[in-house]
């Protein structure tokens, strides 16, 4: 009896290596998977001028541009999952997309949860201010108070970097960014802050209302994209991808990030 114990326990031992060795390979040839299934499932969140609509209501902007040419370059269709940003690193481990090219900044809590690339963009935070609330206020000390309120979009690094940097300050999130802008252009929140350029182009389309509060970049950021964990193949495929598409991906990002050649395709 003993001996049929050990020999069952032994089985079951082997049993249970087998299928974490498979369910290993399965995660490392997820790019097969791919690749069989003839479809990349991006998410992405909205979000100027990463991914948003045109005038037609296409996806257009720098994240479209990298999920088109990835998907190209696998020989792949390529299948765009709009997602609110908050619920979009659970909508990837719920395997609701392949990967997260959302203009993610890495950021150690963020890697506790997914796997990141390399860096295939950097950027830094810029604030959008209301003139008449907030010309007399010294950036940055001069926010940090009660009766002034921020604006974010919801889930982003910035609204973090609010809470940490301005405690007294009043927090406003928003899940539309489009929305929390227009609330600093209406006078009633002090500032927006967020990823550039999209701050610098909100006050250069309201000059009579906004204003750059702060100088220089600050909290500057790397975006990778995002995988389940588990995916080392993956990964390695991706950062691989990267690599040798740096100068494109330079390109891309110049032509959407410091000119406004595409600012007459978007409503």
């Amino acid at each position: 009896m003993k001996l049929m114990g050990k020999l069952l326990g032994g089985l079951a031992v082997v049993a249970t290596a087998l299928a974490f060795t498979g369910q290993v390979f399965a995660q490392d040839n997820s790019v097969d998977a791919i690749k069989k299934r003839g479809k990349l499932q991006v998410g992405f969140a909205t979000f100027v001028p990463w991914a948003m609509r045109d005038k037609q209501g296409k996806w257009v902007g720098f994240e479209i541009d990298v999920s088109t040419k990835l998907a190209k370059d696998m020989g792949v269709e390529l299948d765009l999952v709009p997602t609110a940003w908050d619920g979009i690193i659970p909508a990837l481990i719920a395997s609701k997309f392949d990967v997260i090219i959302g203009g993610m900044t890495v950021t150690p809590a963020r890697k506790e949860q997914i796997d990141f690339t390399d860096a295939y963009s950097n950027s830094g935070l810029g604030v959008a201010a209301n003139k008449q609330l907030a010309a007399s206020l010294k950036w940055p000390e001069g926010y940090n108070d009660s009766k002034v309120t921020f604006a974010c979009r919801r889930g982003s690094t910035p609204c973090q970097f609010i809470e940490k940097t301005f405690p007294k300050a009043t927090l406003r999130q928003f899940d539309d960014q489009g929305v929390g802008y227009q609330e600093v252009v209406n006078g009633n929140a002090y500032a927006f802050i967020g990823s550039e350029p999209l701050p610098s182009f909100k006050v250069l389309e309201n000059p009579d209302k906004l204003f750059k509060a702060n100088r220089e970049l600050f909290e500057g950021g790397f975006e990778g994209m995002g995988l389940k964990k588990g995916n080392p193949a993956t990964l390695k495929f991706l950062n691989d991808w990267i690599a040798s598409n740096k100068s494109w991906l330079d390109e891309r990002r110049g032509y959407w990030f410091r000119t406004r050649d595409w600012a007459n395709m978007i409503p």
